[in-house]
C-alpha cells in the first residue's frame, strides 16, 4: 500500500498516520485491474528500481509489461559481446517469469540509445500497443546516457499521447541523482521475490549491486514507516494511480 510523503509530514507522528491509511483501504470494493507498464533502460532496471512494486501489482492480479530499451548487448560479463543479446534476454525473461510479467523490448541498442523524431514516434507506438493505465520509468537526472534516453522517450509518448496514463518516475542505486520521492511502497512481502528477480540477470553480477539498492528500500522504509519501501515521484501533471 502506498504512502505519501505530503501525508507523512502533515503529522506530527507518522505511525498513527500510517495506521490509519492501512485501515482506509480495508474495504472490500475490489479495485479495478490495471495495466501496468515499467520502462528500463535494460534489462534488470526495472527488477532493480520497481521489483517489489511489480510483484504486488501481479500479486493483486494486474498485469505487468518490462518494457526494456535493448537487449543488453553492451555487456555480459566474460561472454562474448555477440552472445550479449541472447544471454540478457533469457535472464530478462526468467526475472519476468518469476515477478509474473510480460518481458517486451523496444530494440535500442545498450550504449548506444538515440533520441530523434523517428524513435519518438516508434516508443510511441510501443506504449500506445500495450494501452497503460500506469507507466514507470527512469528518473532523468541519471547517470546513464540510456537512462536519460529512456525517461525522454517516456515523457514524450506521455505529452503526445494527451497524458492519457499516470507517470510515475523510479531509481535505481548508484545512478539516480537528486531523488525526492513523495509516493512509497510497502515491498516487505514480497523483497525475496525481488531479489530473486534481479538476481536472475547472473550475467551483471547482482551480489555486486543488489545490496546498494537493498540500503536504498531500507532508507526509504524508514521514511514510510515499512520495513523496506521503494520509492516514486509521481509527475505533477500526472494523474494519480493505485499503487499497491
Amino acid at each position: 500500500m502506498p504512502v505519501s510523503r505530503r501525508n507523512l509530514l502533515a503529522s506530527a507522528a507518522a505511525a498513527p498516520l500510517i495506521g490509519t491509511l492501512k485501515a482506509s483501504n480495508t474495504a472490500d470494493t475490489p479495485s479495478p485491474k490495471l495495466k501496468v507498464v515499467v520502462t528500463g533502460g535494460h534489462p534488470g532496471d526495472p527488477e532493480c528500481g520497481c521489483g517489489g512494486t511489480i510483484a504486488r501489482y501481479t500479486s493483486m492480479g494486474h498485469a505487468v509489461t518490462l518494457l526494456y530499451l535493448n537487449h543488453g548487448e553492451g555487456f555480459c560479463g566474460k561472454a562474448s559481446l555477440n552472445e550479449c543479446a541472447t544471454i540478457r534476454t533469457a535472464e530478462a525473461r526468467k526475472a519476468c517469469e518469476i515477478l509474473k510479467a510480460h518481458p517486451s523490448f523496444a530494440r535500442q541498442h545498450d550504449g548506444e540509445a538515440i533520441v530523434d523524431n523517428q524513435r519518438y514516434s516508434e516508443f510511441r507506438g510501443l506504449l500506445d500497443a500495450e494501452k497503460p493505465d500506469v507507466v514507470f520509468t527512469h528518473w532523468p537526472v541519471d547517470r546513464h546516457r540510456d537512462h536519460r534516453a529512456l525517461s525522454l522517450l517516456v515523457l514524450d509518448a506521455w505529452l503526445e499521447g494527451g497524458k492519457q496514463f499516470a507517470l510515475y518516475y523510479y531509481e535505481v542505486a548508484d545512478d539516480t541523482m537528486m531523488f525526492s520521492p513523495v509516493d512509497y511502497v510497502d515491498i516487505t512481502p514480497v523483497e525475496s521475490t525481488r531479489r530473486a528477480a534481479c538476481f536472475s540477470h547472473i550475467s551483471q553480477d547482482p551480489g555486486k549491486w543488489y545490496p546498494a539498492q537493498q540500503q536504498i528500500t531500507r532508507f526509504r522504509g524508514t521514511e514510510s514507516g515499512y520495513a523496506e519501501a521503494e520509492a516514486f515521484v509521481r509527475h505533477w501533471q500526472s494523474k494519480s494511480a493505485v499503487l499497491p
